[in-house]
């Protein structure tokens, strides 16, 4: 058996269900020959956003994998590898190099030298017989520890060698470890003495499956909770204890309260720092469970860490405040109303924007009867949504109520235009039975909108969003000069007509009273399996200052 033959057999062992990418890549072929579903994208990195997202949607247990050729497919996948390097997103990339004589000439591109920057693990293939290995590898990496993607290189030279048949592979499993018990009893005992905890929730929280035990804790410590982009729907946001999720815009209550805690418990987070998320306050004491130790002390300086998955470690805190707390603290009530009452207050502060009824339209009112209309339709329990980088992230993730796990693909630690076309486009391959949206600009759709296409070719039905205000607004500031003489942040299209154009359904829309009769026009297109582009003429919106 070939190489790439020999793959294909082995990736439908691991139940893979779909490959990704962008030919020549011969595994392609052999998949297809092993029944196993071939997605061929417009550009590498909309092929790495899916595999993705599909393996966010499965908390890991599924991870998507990415082929591409040699030479320019393999270096058009450094940004897609580094943006899922960056929010720990698993998924198996398998491109092709050059032939192994010519790995180190130049200038050929290495995926084994450069890969190594942006992958969790990486390892070029240098012997047939070791490919069962090689395989194993790859995939136990990606299934175990810190989720990030793994990179198997196959040389040019290498497709055309055999295996040894029969093929000696078993699929691989993921192992899950648990915190020490002391400092689990020492975390339960400080969250139990604590005066102003606040629980802080990463994604982690997603790949353990931990989603009933954080409500768990949270409802025996009756402390609030936030989230960080990429924990977002970890803990459903109509919840009393709910503060709502932070990124680089957030509810007014998650900063009241977190200026406020005495002790702040970290949970499946890193706590890094970055221009794009929330900012955590000097003075609390924080407690931080991560399965990865290397996030100890890098941004917050931490008075307790706690190594293990995110469940496994809930679980043994609960244990352990179980024995300390006999019944109700009777504060829940008095957390829940202040949280109503800031959150509240803030929503008021923001409603000539989010009720605004001029034209162009604004954004937040967009957003707002997206929100609603959905509710009222499919039920927003049934959605999967996620954003896209700058304004429609910031003016999205604080105002939109997720209320069931893995609803919401939030992320921002870098910030890459497209990436949220990938995501829903992931998304959906992975549930199917989903409204899956993705909510972007005309910045963003200039990166990746030729893959609008793909959904198209490869019946994937999902809704996309377009927030067009003709601009790279939030440079503006910033810009001035370069805009006023050369437009330099002048940006067009009709990208409705776009999305016709592809065989999409495509609708331009510019009044607010046709808002949430276009949202339906466009889940009908979705629901009869055609993806829909919905492309809202919006005004400028650059000031984010409330959200400070």
């Amino acid at each position: 058996m070939k190489v790439a033959n020999a793959i294909a057999e082995m990736l439908k062992r691991e139940g893979v269900e779909f490959v990704v990418g962008y030919p020549v890549n011969p595994i392609f072929e052999a998949a297809a020959e092993a029944d196993i579903r071939t997605i061929i994208v417009r550009q590498e990195r909309t092929a790495i956003h899916m595999a993705d997202a599909f393996a966010r949607m499965n908390s890991g247990d599924q991870v998507g994998v990415y082929l591409t050729q040699n030479g320019p497919g393999a270096e058009n996948s450094f940004g897609g590898l580094a943006q899922a390097w960056s929010e720990s997103a698993p998924l198996v990339a398998i491109p092709g190099g050059y032939a192994r004589a010519q790995t180190n000439v130049a200038p050929n591109f290495s995926g084994l030298v450069n890969f190594q920057h942006v992958s969790k693990w990486t390892e070029q293939l240098t012997v047939a017989r070791d490919l069962p290995n090689a395989v194993r590898r790859a995939f136990t990496h990606a299934r175990n520890g810190r989720q990030r993607p793994v990179v198997l290189e196959v040389p040019g030279d290498m497709w055309g060698e055999d295996v040894e048949e029969p093929i000696d592979y078993r699929p691989t499993t993921s192992v899950r470890f648990g915190p020490d018990p002391a400092d689990a009893r020492k975390a339960a005992q400080t969250l139990v003495n604590a005066e102003r905890p606040v629980i802080y929730a990463g994604q982690g929280v997603h790949y353990a499956k931990a989603w009933e035990q954080l409500r768990e804790l949270a409802e025996l410590l009756e402390a609030p909770v936030t989230t960080s982009l990429q924990g977002k729907s970890a803990f459903p946001e109509t919840h009393p204890l709910s503060l709502g999720s932070g990124g680089r815009a957030f509810p007014k209550a998650v900063h009241e309260f977190l200026q406020n805690a005495d002790v702040v418990f970290g949970i499946g987070c890193s706590f890094a720092a970055t221009g794009f998320g929330l900012r955590m306050p000097k003075g609390p004491y924080y407690i931080h469970a991560t399965l990865d130790p290397e996030d100890f002390n890098n941004e917050v300086e931490i008075s307790e860490g706690i190594v293990g998955d995110a469940a496994l470690v809930l679980e043994a805190i609960i244990a352990e405040v179980k024995e300390l707390v006999s019944g109700a603290r009777g504060r829940a009530d008095g957390i829940a109303a202040e949280i109503a009452r800031i959150n509240g207050g803030w929503r008021e502060d923001w409603a000539h924007k989010t009720d605004c009824d001029e034209s162009p339209l604004n954004p937040y009112r967009v957003l707002r009867d997206l929100h609603a209309t959905l509710s009222e339709t499919v039920g927003i329990d049934n959605v999967v949504a996620t954003h896209d980088a700058g304004s429609p992230r910031d003016q999205m993730s604080p105002f939109w109520n997720s209320t069931t796990p893995l609803s919401y693909i939030g992320w921002g630690k870098t910030t890459q235009l497209g990436y949220g076309l990938g995501l829903a486009m992931g998304a959906k391959v992975a549930r199917p039975e989903k409204l899956c949206l993705n909510v972007w600009g005309d910045a963003a759709i200039g990166m990746t909108g030729m893959d609008f296409e793909t959904a198209v070719r490869e019946n994937i039905p999902i809704l996309s969003i377009l927030l067009n205000n003709f601009s790279m607004a939030i440079e503006l500031p910033i810009m001035k000069t370069a805009t006023e003489k050369y437009r330099a942040t002048d940006i067009s299209g009709h990208y409705a007509d776009m999305a016709k154009a592809f065989g999409g359904y495509g609708e331009r829309v510019t009044e607010v009273g046709d808002i949430q009769d276009a949202v339906k026009r466009g889940i009908a297109a979705t629901e009869d399996g055609q993806p829909a582009l919905l492309e809202f003429i919006t005004s400028k919106e650059i000031d984010y200052s409330v959200f400070r």
